[in-house]
């Protein structure tokens, strides 16, 4: 495992979800209240990018189908998911840089 800088506070805006690279990777951040989750960056419903999809509370809704997930815990929460997302550590630093850990 690894910890590789993502983004920083600045480029999660609270309630919203934003594709990156890390470690090689793509995923979203989610922000929420703060808080960030990280997650992988394609929906398993039908392998489309969930940048840009709508957080509300802990839950994300991916903005092609409405498949909506638990960003906590990569959970499918609403149909036409039935996969869990990848899920993936995150930190924010106090100096707002986030953190994510990933798989070598």
């Amino acid at each position: 495992m690894a910890e590789h800088q993502a983004a920083t506070l600045r480029d999660v805006p609270e309630g919203e979800a934003r594709e990156f690279t890390v470690g090689g990777r793509e995923i979203v951040l989610c922000n929420v209240e703060g808080e960030i989750y990280a997650l992988q960056a394609m929906c398993t419903h039908e392998d489309l990018p969930l940048d840009g999809g709508e957080v509300d509370g802990t839950e994300l809704v991916c903005n092609w189908h409405g498949a909506s997930f638990d960003v906590c815990t990569g959970r499918p929460i609403g149909l036409p998911a039935t996969e869990a997302l990848q899920t993936f550590e995150a930190r924010v630093d106090g100096d707002g840089r986030i953190y994510v850990t990933m798989p070598d």
